[in-house]
């Protein structure tokens, strides 16, 4: 937990070392893309230094920099030098905080504690566009001027261009701290309601900006540490994407308690607070989230997974870029629920539903891969042969407003969780994992439209009720996936379809719904495989490491560990370093 004065951060996970990030036998918290020495620098003092050279400068950022914090910590830098900016805030352009919420109500979803709709605004309907001229109005003769806050890129002055970035993860940890604010807030507030209007509104705006600038940034900044930065300049940065998409990638996982958290991640990952109640969830590949990690003579820099496919998503998306744009659209993470609870009985949106009411384009539609389990672990999945819907939902309702056990056997079927086994969530099947498992969750990207209809009577860990959304559930839900369907229908029957001299690859199928595929290699020392220009997002789920190897460079991945496969890769090898066969599994756009 944070503890200088002003707590600028409110979670017990460590930040990202500037340097020397520890070294580790198995899985890798700090996953890195090498870059070549003496590119990444430290600090603001030497920022000013490069910054000082010039007669104008835009700082611009992500929403959850503290922009005030930047300015001292630069102007100190400066008057150390004996320099003095004029430091000009952007943000005082900004319309009022009244004009603000009534054009983002529309997306904010009313009274909905959880849900919104995306939102179709621009980084410039939060300003006043002739207050922002008047900024650039004055002369400042002799004396250098510095442009500073979100969209300082907007305005019409050249200036060489600073671009802070900082990883979501840590906006969420200072907006639980109250240090950080949304777009055009003018306060911080309950950090749920802040969450909510960071995913339907400022992310999606500051995105959108993210894209139109990228080629005019100048130096990039990970702005994520209280009190240090790294830096490095905009064409190393661009210069390294470049490179980074055609080689194998690997984000920043992190990492989250839940109610119903487990113990499998504390135990198994190594660099991780332990003082902590458990962890649910392991962000492995939910890149709307995730980071990726550059390091330069043992210097880290991170910066947002978007702004990878801002500047090479053709690269890494292949055939399907036309399709997705700037979308990644497969994720992987990790469920945790040793020795820990049951996820509440849920299910996700059906796909018009979820274009009509949240406007995303594209649905959440999983897989539970069971990477893990102990005991008589179960997996919770679809309805019984008698289902009524009209009884279920009374069932619902009434222990929801009683705060009454429900006997949730009578109406979900539950099977037994088998290890290496991939069970079929597609939109509208009711579902949730049981304690004791470890599910490698393969889905489409979309990941918070969770609609909760039974939740075992518990309170969150805030001790406040958990959102259930029984009516919503009900809108959404496929009573047909019933009975013996479910068993034969949701749960994948793996079949070989090539083999090699010590190779097998399974076809795992997935419903006719997913937009995604699930194979699986057995691999005794090697296999070579094409992309056939698309991504492949792989994991190693039985094994200790295997080497990725792509146009002669080769990479190290550990148990556990997500990784994609550019499209641009083209060919790659896996290479077995285990005694033992390893399993691999791929998944990949349809």
């Amino acid at each position: 937990m944070e503890t200088t004065q002003t707590k600028i951060r409110e979670t017990s996970q460590f930040q990202l070392p500037v340097t020397n990030k520890p070294s580790v036998s198995g899985y890798d918290i700090y996953p890195v893309f090498s870059i070549p020495d003496g590119t990444i620098t430290i600090g603001y003092d030497t920022l000013a230094k490069e910054l000082a050279q010039y007669k104008c400068v835009k700082i611009d950022g992500y929403v959850g920099i503290r922009f005030d914090d930047v300015k001292q910590q630069l102007n100190d830098a400066f008057l150390a030098m004996g320099q003095e900016p004029t430091w000009i805030n952007i943000e005082s352009a900004l319309k009022p905080k009244h004009e603000i919420d009534e054009m983002i109500a529309p997306f904010l979803g009313g009274d909905d504690p959880v849900f919104g709709k995306i939102t179709t605004l621009e980084l410039s309907d939060f300003y006043n566009a002739s207050a922002l001229n008047e900024l650039c109005s004055p002369q400042h003769e002799g004396g250098m001027v510095i442009y500073y806050g979100i969209g300082a890129h907007m305005l019409p002055v050249e200036a060489k261009m600073v671009y802070f970035d900082i990883s979501k993860n840590e906006i969420q940890f200072r907006s639980r701290a109250g240090s950080v604010t949304n777009l055009g807030a003018g306060d911080a507030f309950d950090p749920k309601k802040m969450y909510k209007r960071f995913y339907f509104i400022d992310w999606l705006v500051l995105n959108k900006h993210k894209n139109n600038i990228k080629t005019a940034i100048d130096y990039l900044v990970d702005g994520q540490r209280t009190d240090e930065i790294t830096w490095t300049t905009g064409n190393t940065w661009r210069d390294s994407i470049a490179k980074l998409s055609k080689s194998p990638i690997r984000v920043r996982p992190w990492f989250e308690p839940g109610v119903w958290g487990g113990s499998w991640i504390k135990d198994k990952i190594e660099g991780l607070e332990k003082d902590v109640p458990n962890y649910a969830w392991s962000f492995e590949l939910i890149v709307p989230e995730n980071g990726i990690i550059i390091e330069s003579a043992g210097i880290l820099l991170e910066y947002s997974f978007d702004f990878l496919m801002y500047n090479a998503g053709k690269n890494v998306l292949g055939t399907d870029f036309d399709t997705y744009k700037y979308e990644f659209p497969i994720r992987f993470d990790f469920l945790d629920t040793f020795d820990g609870g049951n996820l509440s009985i849920q299910c996700h949106p059906q796909m018009e539903y979820m274009k009509q009411h949240f406007g995303e384009s594209i649905t959440q539609e999983e897989t539970y891969y069971i990477l893990d389990k102990k005991d008589d672990a179960l997996v919770y999945l679809g309805f019984q042969e008698n289902i009524n819907p009209d009884a279920f939902k009374q069932a619902l309702e009434h222990s929801a407003d009683n705060a009454v056990a429900l006997n949730i056997n009578d109406y979900v079927q539950a099977f037994k969780a088998n290890k290496h086994d991939l069970y079929l969530i597609p939109p509208g099947t009711i579902h949730g994992s049981g304690e004791n498992n470890l599910v490698l969750e393969i889905s489409a990207t979309p990941y918070i439209y969770t609609f909760k209809m039974y939740d075992w009577v518990r309170l969150d860990m805030d001790g406040k009720p958990r959102p259930i959304n029984i009516d919503r559930g009900m809108e959404n839900l496929d009573f047909e996936r019933k009975g013996d369907r479910v068993s034969a229908e949701l749960i994948s029957s793996p079949e070989v379809i090539e083999t090699g001299d010590d190779w097998t690859l399974e076809h795992l199928p997935t419903h006719a719904n997913h937009l995604y595929d699930v194979h699986r290699y057995s691999i005794g020392t090697e296999v070579r495989v094409a992309t056939n220009q698309k991504a492949h997002v792989l994991s190693l789920v039985e094994g200790e490491h295997i080497e990725i190897i792509v146009n002669g460079e080769s990479a190290v991945f550990a148990y556990a560990e997500t990784f994609i496969i550019p499209a641009a890769c083209n060919h790659y090898i896996i290479k077995n370093k285990s005694d033992k066969p390893a399993l691999v599994v791929k998944s990949f756009i349809k």
